[in-house]
């Protein structure tokens, strides 16, 4: 039975976008399964309100995908682009949850460091650290 390790090609990716240093900060944490053959990918998300404590602190963001694309500008050798949706509870007085889009552009070198931005509905982190590693599968 074929194993995450020996299917060539594809691996895991976890990792965040966000200033961690700052503990006020928005942080968007990651888990990608990336074909790089393909170029696609796929995976889930969370959004970390890092000074709000309760429930609405973190936002998931389910079935994200997106794609993967070599690129060859100096220490930037691939560049990502995500996208998903995430149901938002609003906070009372009104109870109301609404599907909101969710995107992700990435500029990273082979390490999965660099810089990206996010956008979950009205809210947009830009020019952030982007840090991950490499979980499983093919090395990059």
């Amino acid at each position: 039975m074929p194993t995450a390790t020996n299917l060539r090609g594809i691996y895991l990716v976890a990792g965040s976008a966000g200033d961690e240093a700052d503990l006020n900060a928005t942080i968007l944490r990651f888990a990608l399964l990336v074909n790089d053959a393909s170029g696609q990918i796929s995976g889930q998300a969370q959004i970390q309100e890092q000074g709000v404590v309760g429930p609405n602190s973190e936002t998931n963001i389910g079935n994200v995908t997106g794609h993967i694309q070599a690129l060859d500008f100096g220490s930037i050798t691939k560049l990502v682009a995500l996208k998903g949706e995430a149901v938002v509870t609003l906070p009372p007085p009104v109870v109301l949850s609404i599907v909101q889009p969710f995107q992700a552009h990435f500029a990273i070198d082979d390490a999965w460091e660099g810089i990206g931005s996010w956008t979950l509905g009205s809210q947009t982190v830009s020019n952030v650290p982007v840090r991950a590693a490499v979980l499983a599968g093919s090395e990059v």
